[in-house]
């Protein structure tokens, strides 16, 4: 995640080793992401507790520059936490007292910025072999988001303010203390992918049309009332209305196959890397504060790890390689128990759609074909286990 202890001037000036600074969560205190990525940066001779240091930075500085995106111009934080979407749903309770006015294209601008910063922390974490000897120790508390860019540490820019209402982290975890090894690293990098083909994914689709299109007619309608008409219609939130909106005329139109092939490629190199991640895990036969831990060991985490969660959680990867391969087809309703969709035929040709033809199936005609149907089997396997928690534990186990 965030390391950095206190550097000196001179430090900063020579270049002295990073490697020689072992305590990379004061180093996140002291220093805030940016600062430590130039840090670790500047390290001349690298050891793979520094690669890793650099790319958990480079990966929250993700989050750290949409953060500052959202506080400097006038959104719906409702609507964005409502969308779901990554680097939209995570708190931001900062006021900014004079933002700036917001226009259509930011939301593809966070998401591209997103990409970019992803590949950073990707190119640093895949410089780790499975022989190297990654032990970074992190202290959750110590991580902090400059959301205001003011360079230091305010109320709401905590860890806890923002990451940890994902993770169902309470107060009570402030001490909490995580030691990353080198497993962690595919891990990761794996989590790294999955938000940059999200991102692709979005990004495939066209959002600043759509959002241009119903924020200029919302406008229309106050303009013609003389101001807002309330906030709900019945039981149902205007701006829930206007954000469904979007997301439908965001799907018409032909995906750009491009970014939808990069997204692919970030969903494979995801399930590449988990798989990579678990085979270290399964090696492992120490038990130090492990994040997430294989079945003789315990996680430093405050929930508790299924013996054999490791092992669901593989089989439900294999599925989505298959899924991601075309070897699995997507079920659909028009289609008996032995035909679905071919996802990969999708990615390599995408077609025209909208809802509608999404639903009715006209849209997906040209993929169908007759083979292995995913059934969920594996996913339902991990709901058994876990119960109501485990849309939490997909969340932690990516």
């Amino acid at each position: 995640m965030r390391y950095f202890p206190l550097i000196t001037v001179a430090c900063l000036f020579v270049g002295t080793s990073a490697a020689a600074q072992t305590d990379y969560s004061v180093l996140l205190r002291e220093q805030g992401l940016a600062k430590t990525v130039a840090t670790l940066q500047s390290d001349y001779a690298p050891t793979a507790s520094d690669a890793f240091a650099l790319g958990g930075a480079q990966f929250l500085l993700t989050v750290e520059h949409a953060l500052q995106t959202r506080y400097a111009t006038a959104f719906n934080e409702d609507m964005l936490t409502d969308s779901g979407l990554p680097f939209l749903r995570v708190p931001q309770n900062l006021i900014n007292p004079a933002p700036a006015p917001f226009e259509p294209d930011i939301i593809a601008d966070i998401f591209a910025t997103a990409i970019t910063d992803l590949s950073g922390a990707i190119t640093s974490l895949n410089t780790i072999p499975d022989t190297a000897s990654v032990s970074v120790k992190i202290k959750p508390a110590d991580i902090w988001f400059d959301i205001n860019t003011n360079g230091t540490q305010d109320d709401g820019e905590g860890f806890y303010d923002i990451v940890a209402p994902q993770l169902n982290l309470s107060a009570d975890a402030r001490d909490l203390l995580i030691q990353f090894d080198t497993a962690d690293a595919a891990w990761l990098s794996a989590y790294a992918h999955i938000l940059s083909g999200m991102s692709e994914t979005i990004l495939s689709v066209d959002p600043t049309s759509a959002i241009t299109r119903v924020t200029q007619s919302a406008q229309a309608f106050d303009t013609f009332n003389a101001g807002p008409q309330g906030e709900f219609v019945g039981f149902i939130d205007v701006s829930f209305i206007d954000l469904i909106t979007m997301f439908i005329l965001a799907i018409e139109g032909t995906p750009d196959a491009t970014r939808l092939g990069a997204a692919h490629m970030h969903f494979q190199s995801m399930i590449a890397d988990n798989k990579t991640f678990w085979t270290r895990v399964a090696a492992e036969t120490d038990n130090k504060l492990e994040w997430i831990p294989n079945a003789n060991q315990q996680s430093a985490l405050p929930i508790p790890f299924p013996r054999q969660i490791g092992e669901v959680w593989r089989d439900i990867l294999a599925d989505g390689e298959a899924i991601l391969s075309g070897d699995l087809l997507i079920p659909h309703w028009r289609l008996g128990p032995d035909a679905g969709i071919n996802l990969l035929k999708f990615v390599q040709n995408p077609p025209d759609i909208n809802l509608i033809s999404l639903i009715q199936g006209e849209a997906v005609l040209p993929y169908v074909q007759h083979g292995n149907v995913a059934e969920m089997r594996s996913w339902r396997t991990f709901e058994r286990m876990l119960g109501e928690n485990a849309p939490l534990y997909a969340v932690i186990l990516n």
